[in-house]
């Protein structure tokens, strides 16, 4: 009767430091959004606003580029477009909405830090030993895929959809929450999708993944990811492209990854043999 209530009390005492860790990361989310919310004309005239506007960087880029090929085929001269509210909450409902998404993307590293100190503990040594610095590797990941999409992705997403017309009575009038959902979905997948390389990497620690393997479904998860391509960008075959490239490469690096988590555990099997 003891061992069961030593053993509840020990459950119960790891939801409590469960519960403290979720609630810190929490807060670390709804501070940045507060902060988002408060400078409320730099993020959506600059960040927000951005890239339906032809000074944001990537357009300047491209413009750049196109003079050092000698073509016009890459500068993006026109944004026929406007931004619309159509519902009498609709500025104010994605005030609140961006402020959260900046919120969550500011505050992720802290975040994850602070369940990845909850699960830590429970890892062996050898464990918490090869997952050194997976806080900075998660986070860099997932900055890298949020930057990538908000500069190239949804740029070139805007472009295509702004400029792409049925008939030419028919004017592109973008109802702001469409514009900063669509921008939204775009940005926060990218930065999720960026985490592949250290998925594969915790798999193959656990042997739920190899290299032969990976190479064995290649065709299948280049299907798979065209299709989630598909669904988290707009129905844009460059966009498709551009988001789908880079995880396809991502792909082919993880799998050198698992080669290499696999060569390690090789040579730790090796060494226990000598020992023996």
């Amino acid at each position: 009767m003891a061992d069961s209530t030593e053993q509840e009390m020990s459950f119960l005492d790891h939801l409590e430091e469960l519960r403290w860790h979720v609630m810190r990361g929490v807060a670390s989310i709804f501070i940045f959004s507060i902060i988002a919310f408060i400078a409320k004309s730099y993020v959506f005239n600059v960040i927000i606003l951005g890239p339906s506007r032809l000074d944001f960087p990537t357009y300047q880029w491209l413009c750049e580029l196109s003079k050092y090929l000698h073509t016009d085929a890459l500068c993006i001269e026109s944004l026929p477009f406007t931004i619309q509210s159509r519902t009498m909450t609709g500025q104010f409902a994605m005030h609140i909405m961006s402020s959260v998404v900046i919120g969550l993307i500011f505050a992720f590293p802290y975040t994850f830090w602070e369940i990845w100190r909850f699960v830590k503990p429970g890892l062996y040594d050898t464990e918490q030993t090869v997952t050194t610095g997976a806080t900075f590797f998660v986070s860099l990941l997932f900055i890298t895929g949020i930057l990538f999409s908000y500069f190239i992705v949804s740029p070139l997403a805007i472009n295509f959809l702004s400029n792409y017309q049925i008939d030419e009575s028919v004017l592109n009038e973008f109802d702001i929450t469409s514009y900063i959902s669509t921008l939204a979905m775009i940005v926060l997948s990218g930065g999720v999708m960026f985490q592949l390389p250290m998925v594969v990497y915790f798999l193959s620690k656990s042997d739920m993944v190899t290299p032969e393997s990976m190479k064995q479904y290649r065709k299948h998860a280049i299907v798979i990811i065209l299709i989630v391509a598909a669904i988290i960008t707009p129905p844009d075959p460059i966009t498709q492209i551009l988001i789908a490239g880079p995880i396809l490469l991502l792909y082919e690096i993880s799998i050198y990854i698992s080669a290499s988590v696999l060569r390690g555990k090789q040579k730790k099997a090796k060494k226990e043999l000598r020992k023996l």
